[in-house]
């Protein structure tokens, strides 16, 4: 026996994704993005599935791409974050992982160590995002001092959007311009494009792209878009209806009574609360999808628990499953009535949730 609370992962659906994203570059290479634990959907089950047809793998820092290394998983592992300390150094060497830059000391600290075999370096320039890259204006620089060194096998120049969700404004295009000043007459391929700008911004697609949310199918963009509409959610969390009552006008439901009916109204409980990661601050109306048809939560979301409207499914009962997001309520769709964004609903479910992976 075991808790009504699961994930289904569809593992087809990630392929699915991946695919497109190379079909909108088919002369480039791209790197499936799997840090955060394939923002919550396993890791390494996610690059097993890919490994035949993804180029390279992301992770955010050295453990990720241990893990993956420890699984077995042959293909190329850059880690985005490059190395924290210069004990890390060794390990990337031998184990072929290839490396983010964004600093002028780390490639000094490349120059200095003692490695088994020189470091494939993605050199990360800041042209705009202000969060890590090297400036502008030492970017040359920084890529000629890195061909110098016999530590330095190939250097891949890279940058990070700051807003390519964000389709109306400019500042996806001035930062391409920034990095199109200084990185010219540099002979290395370019990386730009993590999901939004693979879906949307085509003179950002070049030799590499970094496919990440889109490859679990949640869209970067709060409105639709003709690419990421294609995308196939890859994650179901669902529940089960574990208890129902009548309410009537004026009678409050779940904590603090916020949730006021004013109706006469059948409310289900279901088990499924923050403790497994979903959002406690999802307000009253955020969808579920019941017996083939969209409801709502109501009242504040309990640590186990929460409220979801019958009135209108009479045929729902005990052991009726609610889907809380999936093909039929997208996790974009949550994130804007929790005031988040799916990257946080998939990455937050927590152990207590089983999870259910189909063709593997």
């Amino acid at each position: 026996m075991s808790r009504a609370a699961k994930i289904t992962v569809d593992l087809d659906a990630i392929r699915h994704n991946y695919r497109l994203a190379r079909s909108l570059n088919t002369a480039g290479n791209a790197a499936a993005i799997i840090k955060a634990n394939a923002y919550g959907h396993n890791a390494v089950k996610v690059a097993r599935a890919l490994e035949a047809e993804a180029d390279a793998f992301g992770v955010a820092c050295i453990e990720e791409g241990v893990e993956l290394i420890e699984a077995g998983i042959k293909k190329p592992v850059l880690l985005l974050e490059g190395f924290f300390e210069v004990s890390e150094l060794p390990y990337i060497s031998e184990h072929g992982m290839w490396c983010a830059v964004h600093s002028l000391y780390q490639i000094e600290q490349i120059a200095e160590a003692t490695l088994s075999k020189p470091v494939t370096v993605w050199l990360k320039m800041n042209s705009g995002m202000n969060r890590l890259g090297i400036h502008p204006d030492d970017y040359q620089a920084a890529f000629q001092r890195l061909k110098q060194l016999d530590n330095v096998s190939d250097v891949v120049l890279m940058t990070h959007f700051a807003s390519s969700d964000e389709l109306d404004k400019i500042t996806t295009e001035e930062q391409l311009a920034v990095f199109n000043r200084a990185s010219e007459g540099l002979d290395a391929p370019h990386c730009l494009a993590n999901s939004a700008a693979v879906l949307a911004w085509q003179d950002a697609r070049r030799d590499w792209m970094r496919p990440g949310l889109m490859l679990y199918g949640a869209t970067p963009f709060p409105e639709a878009q003709e690419q990421a509409d294609k995308l196939l959610p890859a994650m179901t969390l669902t529940s089960e209806v574990i208890a129902i009552r009548d309410v009537q006008p004026g009678e409050c439901v779940g904590y603090g009574g916020h949730f006021v009916a004013d109706r006469p109204s059948r409310v289900g409980t279901v088990a499924l609360g923050y403790a497994d990661g979903y959002p406690r601050h999802a307000v009253t109306g955020t969808p579920v999808w019941i017996n083939g048809q969209r409801a709502r939560i109501i009242g504040r979301v309990s640590m186990d628990m929460l409220g979801v409207d019958l009135t209108d499914i009479p045929d729902a009962g005990i052991g009726t499953e609610v889907e809380f997001w999936g093909r039929n309520v997208t996790a974009a769709e949550v994130a804007t009535y929790c005031d988040t964004i799916p990257y946080t609903l998939f990455t937050g479910i927590t152990r207590r949730v089983h999870k259910h992976y189909i063709n593997e």
